[in-house]
């Protein structure tokens, strides 16, 4: 799984505007210090000259004579500030947004430039930065701006980002985890893009537990089937050994509609068969022939062949569904009343399911539990019954991969 780390940005031009705005070309900061600072004597007709290119679009005359002013002797720290003021906004006009940031980096650290006029600096340096590659930078101001209540969510993308693209994983995850956490934590909705960091950093650490909880926030908020696919596709590697949690992943697959290859259909069918769930089967293979998934004449008869089995099977089912349910409500223990509730379930007659499953796990005995109160939880999801459904799927108990699973269920039911 491979999720590319990339961020659609302005043009270095448009990401350095706003602050080139507050430049008032061969003058103060829009901004002034208190108590207000002038020039020195010594500067005066210099800085004026390159005002005055400036005003008249001769960028480069304009950058020569700030050259010349920045190598006087004796120049004071308000001197230099103005020739840095005067820098940035000449070598944004010259498209050399390398000097144009250097010129910044002086203003933001010579106590000149305050307020609303450094905040906006602080943020543009680290989008100059991030477009420069200079990721180190961009991260310290765009933490800086972060730190200090003046960053927003596009300076959060750009330091998730600079971490990303650097190569840290480990601090994508910690910048990344720590911000989707505030959020949720503050009632909010998380960005799909530093959910898919987070997912992306831990496929990079190889980190598997890591990736499955990134994969269940990103199914939480962002229920696409490409997500589903693949936090289902982990679990079901996990169940090797299970016939029966196979088929219940299987199960959860196919409500979310990601079970796509031919094969996956197929053994879905076989494993219901083999658990006594031939509706379940038939359903399965004849969604499977209606998207043409069998493509050469030996898959189509084959599974035509199970199709037609378990058919046969569902029908002579059916015929004894009354007669079962009478010997299961008579049983002492819910075995039975179990095996109901997911024919019922299985066939459609949720209602029904939830009378037989609920009956289960009050009567006990169950030979899977954990299994039987999932299928309760599906069983009252499907009969409307929502948050009843969340319950039930929080109390799955006993079995890893169910009790997962459960937690799976109840992000889909909200969803």
């Amino acid at each position: 799984m491979k999720i590319a780390a990339t961020f659609a940005c302005s043009t270095l031009a448009a990401a350095l505007v706003g602050a080139a705005a507050l430049l008032a070309p061969g003058g103060a900061s829009a901004e002034s210090p208190a108590p207000k600072q002038t020039n020195s004597a010594k500067l005066a007709k210099p800085l004026k000259e390159a005002h005055d290119d400036l005003n008249a679009k001769k960028f480069p005359e304009a950058i020569a004579k700030l050259k010349e002013a920045d190598g006087t002797a004796g120049k004071t720290a308000y001197d230099q500030h103005l020739i840095n003021d005067m820098f940035a906004y000449a070598y944004l006009k010259t498209n050399d947004f390398a000097d144009a940031a250097k010129a910044w980096e002086a203003e933001v650290e010579d106590g000149f430039t305050t307020g609303p006029e450094l905040q906006q600096k602080v943020r543009g340096l680290s989008e100059v930065h991030y477009q420069l590659k200079n990721y180190d930078k961009a991260i310290d101001y765009g933490m800086r701006a972060l730190k200090g209540g003046y960053g927003d969510d596009h300076i959060r993308t750009i330091v998730g980002q600079a971490y990303y693209l650097k190569g840290d994983w480990k601090g994508t995850l910690r910048f990344e985890d720590d911000s989707v956490s505030s959020t949720i934590k503050a009632g909010g909705t998380p960005g799909a893009e530093p959910l898919q960091l987070i997912l992306s950093a831990c496929v990079k650490l190889e980190d598997n537990a890591c990736q499955t909880k990134a994969l269940e926030r990103l199914v939480t908020y962002y229920p696409k089937p490409e997500y589903w696919s693949n936090l289902l596709l982990t679990l079901l590697k996990e169940t090797a050994n299970s016939d029966a949690n196979t088929l219940e992943v299987y199960r959860l697959m196919w409500d979310t509609d990601v079970l796509k290859s031919a094969d996956d259909y197929t053994e879905m069918a076989q494993l219901a068969m083999d658990a006594g769930t031939p509706g379940e089967a038939q359903r399965v293979l004849q969604r499977a022939f209606e998207r043409n998934l069998f493509t050469d004449q030996r898959s189509k008869d084959k599974n035509q062949r199970l199709l037609d089995k378990a058919k046969q099977a569902a029908a002579s089912d059916q015929a004894t569904l009354e007669k079962t349910v009478k010997e299961a409500d008579a049983a002492t223990t819910g075995g039975k009343n179990a095996g109901m509730g997911i024919a019922y379930l299985t066939y459609g007659q949720y209602d029904k399911a939830v009378d037989q499953l609920t009956k289960a796990v009050a009567k006990g005995g169950l030979r899977n539990p954990a299994a039987t109160q999932l299928q309760l939880g599906v069983a009252l999801l499907k009969s409307g019954h929502k948050d009843e459904a969340i319950k039930a799927f929080k109390a799955v108990k006993g079995d890893p991969v169910l009790e997962r699973l459960g937690t799976f269920w109840a992000i889909h039911a909200r969803a």
